[in-house]
């Protein structure tokens, strides 16, 4: 009953970060082709630029690889260090352009520039007072996804579907990050304003049907529905929806 309660309030935190961040990583803007070889995204989930980032990864449609750097982190902080020159986050390696760049100004620039073909629209464009904003959205999660915790490392990275906005999959990638455990990130954004709203209560009414051919199509001719965050952990063979259960979990598989 406790557990029920404190991951309801999480919930809510976590809306309250969305919130702050105006919503932004739900919708896509224009759904880009995924490059031949995967996007390596350096990340520490708590940290407001790095959720720029992944707004715009979200508003693009990409899929990513999350390397998570959270503060203490022994697993990927080195790594970035070696690659960059430098522990800062977030960190953006494209191995199809041969593109290494921090600062979430110039990484939102260059996704745009690269794989939408156009400028940066004016509500994903930097505002002077977006970072204290979104400090605040952190703050609102209680700087969940800023440290590490012990854990085990699997052998095998994690896949998560999940969109920015979403304070279910926030919830998991927070965990996620904290315990520094690799994982593709598959963005399946709202692909048009009717799929607004929780997976049972759209603003469309009706039985939900996605856009033809895009990845939502995809998810849900797949799995008869669509609805993040969705995990699947090739190392277990496990796959499933629902935070709650994804984060219990991870806990107990992955947790020290």
């Amino acid at each position: 009953m406790l557990n029920a309660l404190r991951h309801n309030l999480n919930v809510l935190e976590s809306v309250a970060t969305s919130s702050f961040a105006a919503w932004r990583g739900c919708l896509v803007v224009s759904a880009a082709e995924q490059p031949e070889k995967p996007i390596i995204l350096y990340d520490m989930e708590a940290c407001p630029y790095c959720r720029r980032v992944r707004e715009v990864l979200t508003a693009l449609h990409l899929d990513v690889e999350i390397r998570p750097c959270p503060k203490d982190g022994r697993v990927y902080r080195p790594e970035a260090e070696s690659i960059g020159g430098k522990q800062q986050f977030p960190l953006l390696v494209d191995e199809n352009t041969g593109t290494v760049l921090y600062e979430s100004g110039d990484i939102v620039e260059y996704l745009f520039r690269q794989y939408a073909h156009r400028p940066v629209p004016g509500y994903y464009a930097g505002k002077v007072w977006q970072p204290a904003l979104s400090s605040l959205g952190s703050a609102a999660s209680e700087l969940r996804g800023l440290h590490a915790t012990p854990g085990k490392r699997p052998a095998q990275g994690l896949h998560l579907w999940s969109f920015e906005g979403s304070p279910f999959s926030r919830l998991v990638r927070e965990k996620l990050c904290e315990l520094e455990i690799p994982y593709t990130l598959h963005n399946i954004g709202k692909e048009h304003w009717t799929e607004i709203g929780p997976a049972k209560q759209r603003i469309k009414p009706g039985q939900y049907r996605p856009i033809p051919g895009g990845k939502r199509d995809a998810f849900f001719e797949q799995h008869g529905r669509v609805q993040v965050p969705y995990l699947e952990d090739p190392n277990t063979g496990t796959s499933m929806f629902e935070s709650a259960r994804i984060l219990k979990y991870l806990e107990e598989q992955y947790g020290s």
